[in-house]
């Protein structure tokens, strides 16, 4: 006989399921952007399971973990779907630098938007370009940023349908799935890392910590997003102050 922990999960994994399938239905073509963290891995799993017709990419930043690269490649080999890979526009990230210098994002919170700007939102617009949906692992409880968000919204950022499907698990579910059914997972989670990024800005935590305690952790939780996942004004009026850097350095790469 099951336990109550593996109806719970079992219902879980129907309903995202569920999701994943109307998503598809309703919204094709759809996307999902893989950032390889556990949550990820979780959908990675039940994507090629369940729902095929989901497309699959990740971003690289240029400034990713070994273990991160590791992952990229043990997921290529594992999986009928293939992971499309975005970088960044190289001229973009080479005046960001010149500008900067090359650690500059832990200057000021803005320095650091703008990095992530180039680095992860705008080769984000391109994966997201000419889609119907997209799908994120993004979940409820792991930051404040986050609490207010739904399983489906429409992205008036990028345009289209934006769907959270694991909105409602708890990190204890994730980690009981990837047991559970031997899901592939990045290694730095064994080292204390539960939140994972550019490896410049992200660091393991300590127990009891918040679990983004180690992404950006010189900032307060407010500002912790990078601009893929706005939602609210504060994070709205950075995101627009990043779009006019953007553009103030498209200008003076063009002239």
């Amino acid at each position: 006989m099951k336990t109550n922990i593996h109806n719970e999960l079992d219902k879980k994994i129907a309903d995202t399921v569920a999701i994943l399938r109307q998503a598809a239905s309703e919204f094709a073509p759809v996307v999902f952007a893989n950032s390889l963290g556990a949550e990820d891995m979780v959908l990675t799993d039940l994507i090629a399971k369940y729902q095929p017709d989901i497309q699959m990419f990740s971003l690289d930043t240029g400034r990713l973990p070994k273990e991160t690269y590791d992952l990229i490649q043990e997921v290529s080999q594992q999986y009928n779907i293939p992971l499309h890979v975005y970088f960044p526009d190289s001229t973009r990230v080479q005046q960001l630098v010149t500008e900067h210098g090359i650690n500059g994002f832990y200057d000021s919170v803005e320095n650091r938007k703008a990095c992530c700007f180039a680095r992860k939102v705008e080769p984000l617009r391109r994966a997201l370009k000419g889609k119907g949906a997209w799908v994120t692992g993004m979940r409820r409880d792991q930051a404040v940023t986050r609490g207010a968000l739904d399983v489906s919204a429409f992205d008036n950022d990028n345009g289209l349908q934006k769907f959270n499907p694991l909105l409602e698990w708890s990190n204890k579910d994730v980690w009981a799935y990837i047991r559970q059914y031997d899901v592939p997972y990045n290694k730095l989670h064994d080292q204390f890392y539960p939140s994972l990024g550019c490896a410049p800005c992200t660091r393991s935590i300590s127990p009891g910590e918040d679990i983004r305690a180690g992404r950006w952790w010189w900032e307060s939780p407010e500002s912790k997003e990078c601009g893929l996942h706005a939602s609210n004004t504060s994070l709205k009026a950075s995101r627009e102050r990043i779009i006019e850097i953007a553009a103030n350095v498209k200008q003076e790469v063009t002239a």
